[in-house]
C-alpha cells in the first residue's frame, strides 16, 4: 500500500481481527476498533476511510460508501438468535433487547416479526444480562453470544438466520467492509487487494493472528474463538461473488418492500 495514512475501523470480534491482523501491521495504516453499532453510527459522520458496517447500515449509506468484495460476514448457519429465559412466545408488548438500531440483526428482527415494536438498543455484550435481570423479555444476540447462550440457561426462540434462509433460499448477509467513495477507485482497489492478501495469509497461517485476536476478544475461550472464526469467515469473505451479491440485493429489496428502509 501507499505510504499515505489511511484509517481503518473494524470490530474487536475474532472474525475481524483474524482477517485484519496482517493489514493492521502495515506502515501508514491506522486502526480503530469499536463495537459494530458504534462503527455504523460513525459511518454516518464519515469518520473512517475504511470501515466495518452492518449490511443494514451499508444499504442506508451506499451512496457514500463502496462495498468491498472482500471482508464480509455472510453465509449460512450464522444468523442472529432471538433468546429468552423460557420458551414462552413473544407478543406485541414484549420488550426486545437489540444490539443497535442499524445492525442487520435489528433489520432481520423487523422483517421476521414487525409487531415487536418495543425494541430497546444496547451493546451486544449487555443483551443477555438485560434478559437475565428482566430488563427485556427477550434479546437478539450476535457474535460470540450464539456460542455461549445455552451455557447461561437461555432458550432460542428463533434463529433469524434459519428464518432468512428458509424464506429466501439465500445465505444471510450480516456485515461488510466498505470504503468512502471519496477515496477514489484506484485507492479503494489497492486497499481491497491489501485486505485480500491479509485474509489469505490468515487462512494459510491461522496461528499468526492468535495474539492479535486474543488481545481484543470479548470471549477468551479458545474453543469459542475458533468456532466464531469458522462460522463468520468463509469463501464469501474472500469473494462475495454472484451469490453473495444476490443475497445482499434480496435483503435490500425486502427491507424496502416492507417499509423498514424507505
Amino acid at each position: 500500500m501507499q505510504d499515505s495514512s489511511i484509517s481503518i475501523a473494524y470490530s474487536p470480534c475474532p472474525n475481524d481481527t483474524f482477517i485484519f491482523n496482517q493489514l493492521a501491521q502495515q506502515a501508514g495504516v491506522k486502526t480503530y476498533l469499536h463495537d459494530v453499532e458504534t462503527l455504523n453510527n460513525f459511518a454516518f459522520e464519515d469518520k473512517y476511510d475504511i470501515t466495518k458496517l452492518s449490511f443494514h447500515a451499508w444499504i442506508l449509506l451506499k451512496d457514500r460508501y463502496e462495498l468491498l468484495n472482500v471482508g464480509s460476514a455472510l453465509g449460512r448457519g450464522c444468523g442472529p438468535l432471538v433468546i429468552s429465559k423460557d420458551e414462552n412466545s413473544l407478543n406485541a408488548d414484549s420488550v426486545i433487547a437489540v444490539p443497535g438500531e442499524y445492525t442487520t440483526a435489528h433489520l432481520l428482527l423487523r422483517l421476521w416479526s414487525p409487531q415487536l415494536h418495543n425494541r430497546i438498543f444496547m451493546p451486544f455484550d449487555q443483551i443477555m444480562d438485560a434478559v437475565e435481570n428482566g430488563e427485556a423479555d427477550a434479546g437478539v444476540i450476535i457474535h460470540e453470544g450464539r456460542f455461549v447462550y445455552q451455557d447461561r440457561g437461555f432458550k432460542c426462540l428463533q434463529d433469524l438466520g434459519e428464518w432468512w434462509e428458509s424464506t429466501t433460499g439465500q445465505p444471510i448477509p450480516l456485515g461488510c467492509i466498505a470504503a468512502r467513495k471519496s477515496l477514489g477507485a484506484a485507492r479503494i482497489s489497492e486497499i481491497e487487494d491489501a485486505l485480500k492478501k491479509s485474509i489469505l495469509l490468515a487462512f494459510d497461517d491461522p496461528e499468526s493472528a492468535t495474539e492479535y485476536i486474543k488481545a481484543h476478544a470479548q470471549e477468551l475461550d479458545d474453543a469459542v474463538t475458533s468456532e466464531h472464526i469458522k462460522t463468520y469467515v468463509n469463501d464469501f469473505t474472500l469473494d462475495l461473488g454472484d451469490e453473495g451479491r444476490t443475497a445482499i440485493a434480496k435483503l435490500e429489496e425486502m427491507a424496502k418492500a416492507t417499509g423498514v428502509i424507505q
